[in-house]
């Protein structure tokens, strides 16, 4: 592009230049299309059916889900303004507020949490592939993930799924698209054909719906709802700030918005309440609650049918985790040197800490993922959200220079390149989430401060996302050299 001759060189390259109008071709329907893809995962099924597993009803669980994605669908849209305005993604969005340095900390942020969703993707394929080993060689034990590794056979498998991840990183982002029409065709039939098993094999529906809460107390089903709000809204937490890197490609405002509220909230509503249903349906079926569709999938008496299903995991997940796991980071590392990191690299650098942070800890129960990993990264991810809005609608009122954003000495330049007023309001909308969470994970003791702080955590999204956004507008009120416009 002709434009990014006048850049800063260490702030651009050819995945960070602004697109120009001429080239955004996304309508309403892909953009609709793109939440129905990446709604229609295998997470997405393991967070409906985490909550049917912690205790709540169908009806419960459904309304907790869509209710979660209607309120992260509001960030979602203000941020995606940007994105459709200036054709910019957000590692280059959040330097408005950031600063051109600064802004390496929110994108860095964002990108440990997809390293950690690309972890997850991966160890869910790795397993789904262990599993159709295990059909045919029945003598393989269960996955066991109650030490720190798992059995050197599953481990290998996740490895040789990781490896194949890597060799599409390889090959380039242009090489998955027969995998995502795979996806976009297999995904919708399966989840009807597990919903008419479940309701098939729990002799109907009826039996399914009737399935109660085991919460013995409004109390006690108020304690476990607003945290588990807070892990729907997490769960989206990451797409609520790097949104800009799809909508920057929108013919229009109009085409973003209408694009992802029909594509959201009614695709993740409709893949949980499958979930949902289908997770009730085990109580029935088997016993017990079985909230993990891989060990699920592997319960069928059929081999070919366990065969096929893992099958299809396996390249689903393939298909969603290079799209929804690699390109965004990949460009969040890339920020931190344009000219020495590429696509390539930033991908080969996700997969490594996917594999580091030790997914299959993440998820080896439901409180687990949605209380240690959805709220815990929510935490970090609200503040930056809040602190983005502010900035972009209440101080820049919607106008930014775009050309500055890929100088050090332009509009947004602050002291050696650091917004220290972003900064301080990070820390400050995280801090009152660090109580809850160090209790979470075992490491202090929950006497120590009052109850009230540690229940904030319950709320860390929403916590981070006000107090962030309040204190860093109250800063920036009182900064002389911020260029409004």
């Amino acid at each position: 592009m002709e434009q990014t001759q006048q850049f800063n060189s260490s702030l651009t390259n050819e995945d960070l230049a602004p697109i120009p109008q001429s080239q955004r071709k996304w309508g309403t329907w892909n953009y609709a299309a793109l939440w129905i893809s990446m709604s229609l995962c295998i997470p997405t099924y393991m967070l409906a059916s985490s909550l049917i597993g912690g205790g709540m009803n169908w009806w419960q669980a459904v309304l907790t889900i869509f209710l979660g994605n209607s309120i992260v669908l509001i960030p979602m849209i203000l941020n995606g303004h940007a994105g459709a305005k200036y054709g910019i993604p957000f590692p280059v969005f959040v330097r408005a507020s950031f600063g051109t340095k600064g802004a390496n900390i929110p994108a860095m942020l964002r990108a440990i949490v997809a390293c950690g969703w690309f972890g997850i993707q991966t160890w869910i394929g790795g397993a789904s592939l262990y599993n159709i080993i295990r059909v045919w060689q029945p003598g393989l034990s269960e996955i066991d993930l109650t030490s720190l590794f798992p059995q050197i056979v599953p481990m290998l498998c996740f490895l040789l799924f990781w490896a194949l991840n890597m060799f599409i990183v390889y090959k380039g982002v242009d090489s998955i698209k027969k995998l995502l029409v795979f996806k976009a065709f297999f995904l919708p039939i399966a989840a009807l054909a597990l919903l008419i098993w479940a309701i098939v094999a729990a002799k109907g529906l009826g039996p399914i719906l009737e399935q109660p809460s085991k919460f013995a107390s409004t109390k006690d089903f108020f304690a476990y709802f607003f945290p588990a709000l807070t892990g729907m809204v997490g769960f989206w937490a990451t797409l609520s700030l790097n949104i800009p890197d799809f909508t920057r490609y929108a013919t229009s405002q109009k085409a973003q918005i209408k694009g992802q509220i029909i594509g959201l909230p009614p695709a993740m509503t409709f893949f949980a309440f499958v979930g949902v249903i289908v997770t009730s349906a085990t109580a029935i079926i088997y016993g017990n609650t079985e909230w993990d569709i891989v060990k699920l999938a592997s319960k069928f008496d059929s081999k070919i049918m366990v065969t096929i299903a893992m099958f299809g995991i396996i390249i689903s997940t393939l298909a969603t985790n290079i799209a929804a796991n690699i390109v965004s980071p990949a460009n969040d590392f890339a920020n931190l040197s344009p000219q020495k990191i590429n696509f390539r690299l930033g991908g080969y650098i996700t997969g490594i800490i996917g594999v580091l942070i030790f997914p299959w800890k993440l998820i080896a129960d439901p409180n687990g993922y949605i209380f240690t990993w959805l709220i815990a990264y929510s935490s970090l991810l609200g503040p930056v959200g809040g602190i983005m809005i502010a900035d972009y609608y209440f101080i820049r009122k919607k106008n930014l220079i775009a050309e500055d954003l890929y100088r050090h000495d332009g509009a947004y330049r602050y002291t050696n390149g650091f917004n220290s007023k972003a900064i301080i309001a990070l820390l400050f909308g995280i801090l009152p989430n660090v109580p809850g969470f160090l209790i979470q994970i075992n490491v202090i003791s929950k006497d120590i401060f009052p109850s009230w702080i540690n229940h904030l955590y319950n709320y860390a999204w929403f916590v981070g996302f006000a107090l962030s956004g309040i204190i860093y507008y109250i800063l920036m009120q009182k900064n002389k050299n911020v260029d409004i416009n």
